[in-house]
């Protein structure tokens, strides 16, 4: 620009003579142009520089029970970022919540969640069920028979209560429900027990009022039978339930198999159970197949009555194709019954060459007559 360059391009940017003389010069020394604003090194140094023992301090703090003190303050409390900045000041650090959150990032830490991961230890063979309890399925279906799965769904409160999820609703109009989950003695829990068509993707819950039992579970399944399965299954001769270790419809559980014997006399079917291995509830099939689905079909909504469960339940339907019907069952399942030895001796059980406690087949008595699936 000649003379007076400087001078105009100082009094158009607002910066000082003294600084365009500054940056003319470093063009003419070779300067590139870049996008920093600084040179690099430039700009005040990280507090991690200029106070080494802060990481350790802080580290220490974040994980007292693999590197720290075991009396660290910090031990049993929340370590939220003003906690740890408070506690950095007692050891003679000046520094905000926000530079410790920064700080923290910079090591590579971040807000986690505990993750269910961990299972207990496995059974030898729990592997070898698994693959017993496919080539089962596959039989079955193979032969147009029934398989089923089944399981009690997480009992739920019912009344005005906090349910997890979130609803549209209008902006500042959220439902109000109860401050305390105490249960409501009029309205009680609803007790969902499920049965899971694995063939034709199609499920059945009974809602129940009184208690988890075997009888109940077992009623659920004839409910099942009778409104549904015989209707899908005029041909079936046998029945293949797939159901967890333990509960009211565990391998353990006398009255399971004293109920299965009776609904084997009056359906005529052939009855056979495979359990899933020790502490492998998860992998029901109902679970992620179905249960998971109603949980989100309901999400965010107060279950007021037994009746706005069984709508809820009724409602469940996937881009799938799945189906669900839902029934409201009443009555009374006592849970002081005793199976005597008697009893389960009389059940025309036969335990299968591999792991005949979890797989067995109950056959209809012999002078039964297959009244109920006619």
């Amino acid at each position: 620009m000649g003379r007076g360059g400087i001078a105009r391009v100082a009094e158009a940017t607002g910066m000082s003579r003294s600084t365009v003389q500054k940056a003319v010069g470093e063009l003419d020394e070779g300067l590139e142009v870049s996008d920093r604003v600084r040179r690099p090194g430039g700009g005040r140094r990280s507090i991690r520089q200029t106070n080494p023992r802060l990481v350790k301090d802080l580290e220490a703090l974040v994980e007292p029970a693999t590197r720290g003190d075991p009396e660290s303050p910090l031990r049993w409390t929340s370590k939220s970022t003003r906690q740890l900045a408070a506690a950095l000041a007692e050891k003679g650090h000046d520094i905000s919540h926000s530079t410790v959150a920064d700080i923290l990032h910079e090591l590579g830490y971040n807000l986690q969640a505990n993750v269910k991961s961990r299972e207990l230890s496995s059974h030898p063979d729990r592997d070898a069920q698994f693959r017993y309890l496919t080539d089962q399925v596959q039989e079955h279906m193979a032969r147009k028979q029934p398989v089923i799965s089944v399981d009690t769904k997480k009992k739920e409160l019912v009344g005005d209560y906090k349910n997890a999820g979130r609803e549209w609703e209008k902006k500042g109009q959220p439902v109000k429900v109860n401050i305390y989950d105490f249960v409501d003695p009029e309205r009680g829990k609803a007790i969902p027990y499920g049965v899971y068509d694995v063939a034709s993707n199609a499920g059945w819950v009974s809602v129940g009022t009184d208690h988890d039992t075997a009888s109940f579970a077992v009623e659920t399944i004839r409910r099942w039978w009778l409104e549904v399965g015989r209707r899908a299954y005029p041909k079936a001769k046998k029945l293949l339930i797939s159901a967890d270790g333990g509960g009211s419809n565990g391998y353990r559980t006398r009255l399971w198999k004293v109920e299965l014997a009776r609904l084997a006399a009056e359906t005529g079917l052939s009855i056979t159970v495979c359990h899933l291995p020790p502490g492998t509830s998860k992998w029901n099939k109902i679970e992620h197949r179905m249960f998971s689905h109603i949980s989100m079909n309901w999400r965010g909504r107060p279950l007021t009555s037994h009746e706005v469960v069984v709508e809820l339940i009724g409602a469940t339907t996937t881009r799938t194709g799945l189906k669900v019907r839902a029934q409201l069952d009443t009555n009374k399942y006592p849970t002081d019954i005793k199976v005597t030895d008697e009893e389960i001796a009389a059940v025309p059980l036969r335990k299968h060459d591999f792991h005949g406690e979890w797989n067995y087949t109950i056959h209809k008595p012999r002078a039964s007559r297959n009244r109920l699936s006619k």
